[in-house]
C-alpha cells in the first residue's frame, strides 16, 4: 500500500531525501532530467545511507566508497558493492510524494524485496 513520503518540492533535481516507510530506509531521488525514483536506501556494500551520498544524471552513488546504483534498477554499476538495491513504485498526486514499499518496481526485477524487520 502506497504511504505519503513528503512534498514533490521537498527533493531538488540531482539530491536524495532519506524517508523511513514501513520500517524501510527509503531514498526518494530526483534525477537529472527531474523524475522521481525511489530506492533502498542501504547500500549493500555497507550499512551506510545511499541519501547521503551524490545524484549524477540516472545514479546515486554511496559517499563511502563510491559504489554507483542505477536509480531505475538498482543495479550497481560500479564496485564495491555487487549487489542490488530495491526499487518501489513512486508517484506524485496533488504534490505529494508517494512510496509503495510493498512493491518492487518491475524494472528491477533482479533486486530483492525488502526483508520487513
Amino acid at each position: 500500500m502506497p504511504t505519503k513520503v513528503c512534498s514533490d518540492s521537498d527533493v531538488s533535481v540531482s539530491e536524495a531525501l532519506r524517508v523511513v516507510v514501513d520500517g524501510i530506509p527509503v531514498a526518494v531521488v530526483r534525477d537529472s532530467a527531474g523524475e522521481l525514483h525511489a530506492l533502498g536506501d542501504t547500500c549493500t556494500h555497507g550499512d551506510i545511507s545511499l541519501a547521503e551520498g551524490f545524484v549524477e544524471d540516472d545514479t546515486l552513488e554511496c559517499w563511502a566508497h563510491g559504489s554507483k546504483f542505477e536509480l531505475t534498477t538498482g543495479k550497481p554499476l560500479t564496485l564495491p558493492a555487487y549487489e542490488p538495491v530495491p526499487v518501489f513504485a513512486v508517484s506524485v498526486v496533488d504534490g505529494d510524494v508517494w512510496v509503495d514499499t510493498s512493491r518492487v518496481d518491475p524494472a528491477s526485477s533482479d533486486a530483492p524485496a525488502p526483508a520487513n524487520s
